[in-house]
């Protein structure tokens, strides 16, 4: 009985791992980037967790690649818009001055937008989902209309950040609509493939090079093990359990979570419209995502 108590424990706690394993990675690209620029630690961090992958697929007997070739392709369109549009605008938007809780926040609405472009499609979005994207922008914007006169925003990191949100969104809404569940080793070895041969041309336009040292190391280790292999890897098992409508339902938690560990690790202030922005996008997330009441 102790046994199975246990289990049922670390199944419970699983969403809420996944959500603070998630909430790292604003705050790896704030440790990263002093010491390295953003395409090059990226480039970096697609190989080695290529790398990782293959040698993992080959351990396990899983194939490298989809035996449909139009599955690779699908796969090869989500890795660029899921790892290399979206990692990439949020840290190159980082890089340019933005932080780590206000980029994760902007692209936090990605649950609200893709719950609303399905609803769409269905022919139904719900005046409670329609409340929550505008409670979502709402708070959005208060946090934002904050963060102008502190100089955290300018137009360029800010249109980074939202092609961020908007690589993630279309990303998500292309694999729900062509990619066929498969092996998560088989599926990130493509994804992370194409990511990699976006990301190595525009390696080229930064002068800056890589400083390798500890911190950058560490940096580098975090992101390919706990958040590529370990992130993947558990959100796969979560799917596979029925847990992913608690996944998505629990995104929500991610900016407050981000800003906690950056105001502990970098001194990121939290104002009183920080709070209230976050709790407001919170509330619209939660709004839009919720599943709707069954009808008696």
């Amino acid at each position: 009985m102790v046994s199975f108590s246990r289990q049922d424990a670390v199944v419970r706690a699983m969403p809420a791992v996944f959500v603070l394993i998630w909430s790292t990675g604003f705050i790896v690209a704030r440790y990263g980037m002093p010491h390295a620029p953003p395409m090059k630690f990226l480039a970096l961090r697609y190989f080695f967790s290529i790398a990782c992958f293959l040698a993992w697929a080959l351990a396990a007997g899983v194939a490298v690649l989809p035996a449909d070739r139009r599955q690779a392709r699908h796969l090869a369109v989500t890795g660029i818009l899921m790892h290399g549009g979206y990692l990439g605008g949020v840290w190159a938007a980082v890089k340019l001055g933005m932080g780590a809780g206000l980029a994760s926040l902007l692209v936090g609405l990605q649950p609200v937008l893709t719950a609303v472009w399905v609803s769409s499609r269905g022919g139904v979005v719900s005046p409670r989902q329609w409340a929550g994207l505008a409670l979502g922008f709402g708070g959005l914007a208060l946090v934002v209309w904050q963060k102008l006169g502190l100089g955290e925003i300018s137009t360029a990191n800010f249109l980074l950040a939202v092609g961020a949100l908007a690589s993630i969104t279309v990303g998500t809404i292309y694999q729900k609509r062509f990619v066929v569940p498969c092996d998560v080793r088989t599926a990130s070895l493509v994804q992370l493939c194409a990511a990699l041969i976006v990301t190595l041309p525009l390696t080229l336009l930064e002068a800056e090079g890589v400083r390798w040292n500890a911190e950058l190391v560490g940096a580098m280790a975090w992101s390919v093990l706990a958040l590529t292999l370990g992130g993947s890897s558990l959100l796969f098992l979560l799917i596979h359990r029925g847990a992913a409508t608690v996944v998505t339902s629990m995104l929500y938690l991610v900016p407050p979570c981000t800003a906690v560990m950056a105001w502990l690790l970098f001194g990121e202030a939290i104002t009183v419209f920080t709070v209230a922005g976050i709790a407001l996008t919170a509330l619209g997330v939660s709004l839009v995502v919720r599943s709707p009441s069954p009808r008696p």
